[in-house]
């Protein structure tokens, strides 16, 4: 079996059993009819209500404040799973309440730095979205999964994982949903090096998002608009060693009014980083630190290992220009 087929078997939920509580929640097929409690459709909106306030606070906080809190977030569920009683229905908005929220601990796992924990979260991710039959569930799963292959793995591993979240979508999600799997598939193909498949794909991704909002648009995907493709766009383009092209589309995020100092500090900071990279390798050293400065200011209350990392390398990179006054004081006061 080569990588292709082997994701695409990830898509449908067929990887490996997990161990634990999780290992037991992989394996349910339907609820014990002597639980004792009833779960109904207004139940499982707080439940959704409860996953929605984490992904926010993870945008504001960072990976290592949440990790605790999201596993008991997916314990909660799977143990409502495993006691309660539910109709179909119900049924299955709960087992995608469960799926979400091993997305959740997978995606906080993975920014904190611990990544086989990340992937077997993942994984239950994968099996509770087959159960609940959500194909969009998974394939959000699998667009966050690209991340961790294209960061800590093989980034064509990466450019399949999200082909096979598009195939299990296809004619099943809205274009805001499309979209953002269009522009991890740039990001990935920037990873790879691929730089026509990058620009294809990023090309596609606003194509979609100006197709508009649309009433199905799944609540999870709020964080997707102009100012966040433009920002990918930014980051594949330094990728792939463009670095005057990766300012203008940095420029253009912000000019789309990319909410990041407000909504996104953790992910900003990485994005201006990256930024900060780019005036670097243009010897933009005045500029480099202006935005270097501002990155550590988004970071400040958010602890996020990914973030901290990215930080530290432009800092490195800089170490070089020590002498230049401007980086030598931003150094020393970030040392």
């Amino acid at each position: 079996m080569d990588r292709r087929e082997f994701l695409i078997m990830t898509s449908a939920a067929l990887s490996a059993s997990i161990t634990g509580w999780q290992d037991a929640f992989a394996s349910l097929t339907s609820p014990s009819p002597t639980g004792r409690r009833q779960i109904t459709a207004p139940m499982v909106e707080h439940v959704e209500a409860r996953l929605d306030r984490l992904r926010h606070l993870d945008d504001a906080l960072g990976s290592a404040q949440l990790r605790e809190l999201g596993m008991a977030e997916f314990a909660f569920i799977v143990g409502l799973v495993k006691e309660a009683r539910f109709d179909q229905h119900t049924g299955r908005r709960l087992y995608a309440a469960a799926a979400e929220a091993a997305r959740c601990c997978a995606w906080v796992h993975f920014d904190d730095g611990f990544h086989a924990q990340a992937e077997r979260f993942f994984d239950a991710a994968l099996r509770a979205s087959a159960t609940a039959g959500d194909p969009l569930t998974g394939a959000y799963a699998l667009s966050f999964r690209a991340i961790q292959h294209y960061t800590a793995g093989d980034p064509l591993d990466a450019v399949a994982l999200i082909e096979a979240a598009q195939v299990q979508t296809k004619n099943k999600a809205t274009p805001r949903f499309h979209a953002m799997l269009a522009a991890r598939l740039a990001r990935s193909h920037s990873k790879a090096g691929d730089r026509r498949a990058c620009a294809r794909a990023l090309h596609q991704a606003r194509d979609l998002l100006a197709a508009g909002l649309h009433d199905d648009d799944p609540p999870y995907l709020y964080w997707v608009d102009f100012g966040e493709v433009e920002m990918i766009a930014g980051s594949s383009a330094l990728q792939l060693g463009d670095p005057r092209e990766a300012i203008r589309r940095f420029d253009a995020a912000i000019d789309a009014n990319y909410a990041g100092d407000d909504q996104y500090p953790r992910t900003h900071a990485i994005y201006l980083a990256r930024a900060a990279d780019a005036h670097l390798a243009l010897r933009d050293l005045d500029q480099a630190v202006a935005v270097a400065e501002h990155a550590v200011r988004c970071l400040g209350g958010v602890d996020s290992a990914r973030s901290t990392a990215t930080l530290d390398d432009l800092r490195d990179k800089l170490t070089a220009h020590r002498d230049v006054p401007t980086v030598r004081d931003f150094l020393d006061l970030t040392a």
